[in-house]
């Protein structure tokens, strides 16, 4: 028998990366691309749709090439992709009304501000487990109907489809046949009820969105369709969807209640396993769709952060304090932990558990003695700082991770990690495959196609590749964690 293979699609916000994955989880090709962000106004952030879907095709073909495979090679493929990032398209043409608006842009602030009370929020946050914010798709939809010409007229008409990254990409590699998303993204949108698992008339109505717009919603592993022959050399089953989030924590194989992962890329997002019930936060964190498989659904405790990996982004392109972020770990080797320089990076304004989308960045501290290095760590350091954030509200809420398995690009600098165990007094996991969204992705398209049986199978198969345990006190801890908090108030002035 030649060997076959599952391939994953991993369309995050700054680049599209296929990874192809031998059927025991391992990497054997895997190929990126970055493409440009659009900053059209303050708070705005756009991608070009034709972007998404080029980078996509060709990451595909150079991964496919790199082991010299065909289309016949591979077993099923598995889409994950930035989650809330909206798009509006010609259902007819496939062709976009506007690019897309990403889930970081903070264009619908003011319309979020004026429908907000807190009966519409509390409707929300029960119906869909989230919080009226920005972040989420519906208001994006709704801008999109509103600003875009004849948009809304022909949305109603039933010529417009609406659709998260997933749900694009599936068009495209279908070539318009299908019009399809999984739970998880759904459940992103601020349109569809976690508990009934349907797309809510209620909620449509709010944000006065058509529903003929929407996809079917499935099963995170399904059959989504079968990609135009032409595309890859031949067709080749979408057997599986996830939001990035939701994927990393299936490629974790946090499959128990009381399970965590927290993913640094762009943005750093913790998330627990809460098991089949869809427990209500206390404290502004987000009740999501973990998996659903089988019609069963896994839910999540989620809490997002905005700046993680784009922090890093923004020390290396707009300070040009690096050459690269990979360089970061030799420059603050020695930097002392207390050195008192704290970088707030609300550039988007704060997510979880802060939700304030009018907070902006500021460093402060700064000293006659504070150089590159200090600032840098102090970059390094706020992706912790944020994370004890959300493992504060998650402890608040009854629920605190005593080991926490990470992943996402930042997770290979080791001083980084070092300090997350200090200042969350908590194991910290790296596993031996980092690619583990794009991994979660390959599993849940080889669940459907049968090549795996069960989630006990593929929790076997996850391993550790090094613990990082936390080295210092109790008190040091929250020192450094105080001192943290009243940075954060000084932004949120």
């Amino acid at each position: 028998m030649k060997t076959r293979y599952l391939l994953s699609i991993d369309q995050g916000t700054t680049s599209s990366r296929a990874v192809v994955f031998s059927v025991d989880g391992k990497p054997v090709a895997c190929v990126h691309e970055e493409f440009t962000q659009h900053y059209p106004d303050n708070g705005w952030v756009e991608h070009d749709p034709a972007d998404i879907w080029r980078t996509v095709l060709s990451t595909c073909k150079k991964a496919l090439a790199q082991l010299h495979l065909n289309a016949a090679d591979i077993i099923a493929i598995g889409i994950t992709n930035q989650r809330e990032t909206t798009l509006v398209w010609d259902r007819t043409t496939g062709e976009p009304l506007y690019n897309a608006i990403v889930w970081q842009d903070r264009r619908t602030t003011a319309y979020c501000e004026s429908i907000y009370s807190e009966q519409t929020e509390a409707l929300i946050t029960a119906k869909t487990g989230l919080l009226l914010d920005p972040y989420f798709s519906a208001s994006k939809i709704r801008w999109i109907l509103d600003q875009v010409p004849g948009a809304r007229e022909r949305a109603e008409r039933g010529e417009l489809a609406f659709g998260t990254v997933d749900t694009f990409l599936l068009w495209q590699l279908t070539q318009g046949q299908v019009h399809r998303t999984d739970a998880t993204n759904a459940s992103r949108t601020m349109l569809f009820n976690i508990h009934t698992q349907q797309w809510d008339e209620q909620l449509l109505n709010l944000f006065d969105i058509p529903a003929s717009m929407l996809p079917e919603v499935l099963d995170s592993s399904a059959d989504f369709g079968m990609t135009a022959a032409e595309l890859l050399g031949g067709a080749i089953p979408v057997y599986g969807m996830a939001g990035d989030q939701q994927a990393a924590l299936f490629g974790h194989a946090c499959f128990e209640q009381g399970m965590a992962k927290s993913t640094y890329g762009t943005g750093c997002f913790l998330m627990l396993n809460t098991g089949d019930m869809p427990l209500k936060s206390a404290n502004r964190l987000l009740t999501t769709v973990a998996y659903r498989l089988n019609g069963k659904v896994t839910y999540a405790i989620e809490g997002s952060i905005f700046m993680a990996g784009a922090t890093m982004q923004w020390i290396v392109e707009g300070l040009k304090l690096l050459r690269h972020a990979g360089e970061s770990e030799a420059m603050v080797k020695d930097v002392p932990l207390d050195h008192g320089v704290f970088l707030v990076p609300s550039f988007t304004g704060l997510g979880a558990p802060y939700w304030d989308p009018n907070a902006r960045g500021a460093i402060l501290g700064l000293t006659r003695d504070s150089g590159i290095s200090t600032i840098v760590a102090a970059a390094l350091q706020s992706v912790g700082y944020q994370t004890k954030d959300l493992q504060k509200a998650m402890e608040r809420d009854g629920l605190r991770p005593k080991v926490l398995r990470v992943d996402g690009g930042m997770v290979k600098n080791n001083w980084v990690l070092s300090f997350l165990a200090d200042i969350l007094g908590a194991v910290v996991e790296r596993p031996q495959i980092i690619e583990t969204t794009a991994l979660g992705a390959a599993y849940l398209a080889g669940l459907h196609a049968g090549v795996y049986h069960s989630t006990s199978e593929l929790a076997a198969m996850w391993h550790c590749e090094r613990r990082f345990e936390p080295n210092i006190c109790t008190e040091q801890r929250n020192h450094l964690y105080a001192q943290w908090q009243h940075a954060v108030a000084q932004v949120r002035l």
